[in-house]
């Protein structure tokens, strides 16, 4: 990647979120203003997948996850699915070499075993490819609902209980998300939905505990660097206080 010289100067990249996670919203609608299918949209999203992927890396951010096929999605018009699944498949291939070259990690989460067979089969592989690069982790969100996860998560350790693995009063926080899909990764710090939609929309229900929420009228296809830019800048703009007052917070900081 070149360096960037379009970062403005009010963006402090001391004080950036570690793993911000996107729910990709308004292809279908971008695809409809302008006269076209909805399928043209997800195609035209591809740019600001890109962009974003690249202007996040660029900053420094660890992790970034995209919402990029929810279990709900599986409802919509078989057409619509398969055309998804056969972009999924074109755009990892034509990507992976991009991710290497930039030592991005590719990773998923989400029932992955239910995707299309060749679907799953460019996953798997660009994500051997990726698997030692460092510089950041780029995570699909694939098959994905966090109803679906928390259940999943439940039921493992439900299975160590009854195995004698593990106590029911030994049951925390820490075990709990152990068990989920994102147990190799922090909690996102900022979540970015963009299309003017107020909802979180069965994503990372659990891991979005303390995160801060940003949203932007900015149809998906229309998202890039600038709107992530400012995204970052009003979630520098904010107070974290996980419970504890704004005196409190003041004074661990000083």
């Amino acid at each position: 990647m070149k360096e960037n010289n379009n970062i403005p100067e009010e963006l402090n990249r001391k004080k950036l979120p570690q793993h911000v996670a996107i729910i990709m919203d308004g292809n279908g609608r971008w695809a409809k203003n302008q006269g076209k299918a909805r399928i043209f949209g997800h195609e035209h999203a591809i740019r600001a997948v890109r962009e974003t992927v690249e202007g996040c890396a660029e900053l420094g951010i660890k992790y970034l996850t995209l919402y990029a096929f929810s279990t709900e999605n599986w409802n919509r018009p078989k057409e619509e699915v398969d055309a998804l699944m056969n972009l999924l498949v074109r755009t990892i291939a034509a990507e992976t070499p991009t991710l290497q070259k930039n030592n991005i990690a590719l990773q998923t989460i989400g029932d992955i075993s239910s995707l299309h067979q060749e679907t799953l089969e460019e996953l798997e592989t660009a994500k051997k490819a990726t698997s030692k690069n460092s510089r950041m982790t780029l995570i699909l969100a694939l098959s994905y609902s966090s109803r679906w996860e928390i259940i999943e998560a439940t039921k493992s350790i439900a299975n160590d209980v009854v195995e004698g693995k593990i106590k029911t009063e030994e049951i925390n926080d820490e075990i709990f998300s152990n068990a989920l899909n994102t147990s190799l990764f922090p909690d996102p710090e900022l979540m970015i939905r963009t299309s003017g939609e107020y909802r979180i929309s069965n994503f990372l229900l659990w891991q979005l505990a303390y995160t801060e929420l940003y949203f932007t009228p900015i149809l998906w296809p229309d998202f890039g660097k600038e709107q992530l830019y400012l995204a970052l800048i009003d979630f520098q703009n904010r107070e974290r206080r996980f419970g504890k007052t704004g005196d409190q917070i003041k004074e661990i900081s000083i």
